[in-house]
């Protein structure tokens, strides 16, 4: 049996809410850039410790930008993964802090067919059934709250779940089904997805990774900035 890697992110997603204690609106919070890296494939059973640190937290004016660094480890310290996670707090910069570094853009070589391709349908369920991993943010299920947020006119699909869609297809597509040879997988997400829609993932080779794109049908851009590693 083998734990498909993207599961790094249920795990360390579970130790969020002892970060803080602080109530977050789902409508201002937004999930900018995720990354996860394993250092060995997940045991099919036992126990994971999952330790978080918020490593910077950045003012950009109209929002507070925090990355924090979830890792996971065996109960004899045996280091598994790091999931690390980019989130924007509408709302909350203008405190006059740093406002952070400008990534580097990270965009496939024009005119050049990607190394590999591979679609996932999803269906128009999906945002319900992804909920039951543990993420009850009302944007992706309740079309009123959705339209509160001011930038969806209906629920849109969780990017985890787009981000699990990108890492399946990067293990069908580079690893052979065989999770132990994917290492690392990071990603921004730049636009909306809706339970239904068609996820196409690509990848480029580019000096020992991939740079990889997920797009819809519609043509747009829904993961960019992104790259894998994979042996």
């Amino acid at each position: 049996m083998q734990v498909f890697p993207s599961y790094a992110c249920i795990v360390a997603g579970a130790g969020f809410p002892r970060l803080s204690n602080k109530p977050v609106d789902g409508a201002r919070f937004i999930h900018g850039e995720q990354m996860i890296k394993l250092f060995k494939p997940f045991p099919s059973e036992g126990e994971i410790k999952v330790k978080g640190v918020c490593e910077n937290m950045f003012d950009k004016g109209k929002a507070a930008v925090v990355h924090t660094r979830m890792s996971g480890r065996t109960p004899d310290g045996e280091h598994i993964f790091d999931a690390k996670y980019v989130h924007f707090y509408i709302g909350e910069g203008g405190w006059g802090g740093d406002r952070g570094p400008k990534a580097e853009p990270l965009n496939p070589p024009e005119g050049k067919e990607p190394d590999f391709s591979v679609s996932y349908k999803t269906s128009e369920d999906q945002a319900a059934l992804y909920r039951l991993s543990g993420d009850y943010n009302p944007l992706h299920l309740d079309p009123e709250f959705a339209k509160r947020s001011g930038k969806f006119d209906r629920p849109i699909l969780h990017g985890l779940c787009t981000y699990g869609h990108a890492t399946r297809a990067i293990v069908e597509g580079l690893c052979n089904g065989e999770v132990a040879r994917f290492k690392e997988f990071k990603a921004r997400f730049t636009s909306e997805v809706y339970p239904g829609e068609t996820l196409t993932t690509s990848g480029w080779k580019d000096n020992g990774r991939y740079i990889i794109q997920v797009k819809t049908e519609r043509g747009a851009t829904v993961l960019g900035n992104a790259y894998a590693i994979v042996e």
